[in-house]
């Protein structure tokens, strides 16, 4: 199996990071890396990292996993080519993927009816005419959406265990150490630490 990870300027890189290591420790798992070009792929917080396919080189995968950005409105606006891309390469996959405010890049293409986002982007993915869940993973069909950044493990584990079972999504998650203590989510947290924290999200988009 193939899975394709999408890389863009800005992007965050946990956001496919941890999918990439869910993802490739599955052994029959060949791992690439698609961008507009192969020039080093720089994260809004500086990972650099170097494509192995370009968008006109690669028109088929199994798997696609697109990372969000903090900067996901700037990245909404340039998004041309990944957008078209991510149509053309749709019906060639098995499963279509996204974490954090990629979401808001399948919508864009139109890929996605149901799906969950950050909690700063639910209103933009709202506005492109999906149904916003606040689900940590959403499925719809073959399009499998995870909330903020560390959701994308999250993500990935699901999509092991609905691709290659329970025993082997067990053994993915043991062998990274995944035990996330204590859950907390921005829905639950004291309104006014929830506020400062939208405003300074917001803040990032101007």
């Amino acid at each position: 199996m193939e899975a394709t990870f999408v890389l863009y300027p800005n992007m965050t890189a946990l956001d496919f990071v941890g999918p990439y290591e869910v993802i490739a420790s599955v052994p029959v798992v060949t791992a690439r890396f698609v961008a507009a070009t192969l020039d080093p792929v720089r994260s809004d917080n500086g990972l650099v990292v170097t494509p192995t396919d370009t968008f006109d080189s690669l028109k088929s995968t199994d798997v696609v996993v697109v990372p969000g950005s903090g900067h996901w409105r700037e990245v909404l606006r340039d998004s041309g080519a990944l957008v078209e891309w991510l149509r053309e390469v749709h019906p060639t996959t098995k499963w279509t993927t996204s974490v954090c405010t990629g979401s808001t890049l399948l919508a864009e293409a139109g890929l996605v009816s149901k799906a969950t986002t950050h909690w700063a982007a639910r209103e933009d993915l709202e506005v492109r005419g999906v149904e916003v869940s606040t689900d940590r993973v959403v499925f719809d069909g073959k399009v499998v959406s995870g909330a903020g950044v560390s959701a994308g493990i999250d993500m990935a584990l699901r999509l092991v265990e609905a691709e290659f079972g329970e025993v082997v999504a067990q053994a993915v998650q043991v062998g990274i150490e995944y035990d996330p203590q204590p859950p907390r989510s921005y829905d639950s947290i004291p309104p006014e630490i929830a506020a400062g924290l939208k405003g300074a999200f917001d803040s990032r988009q101007a």
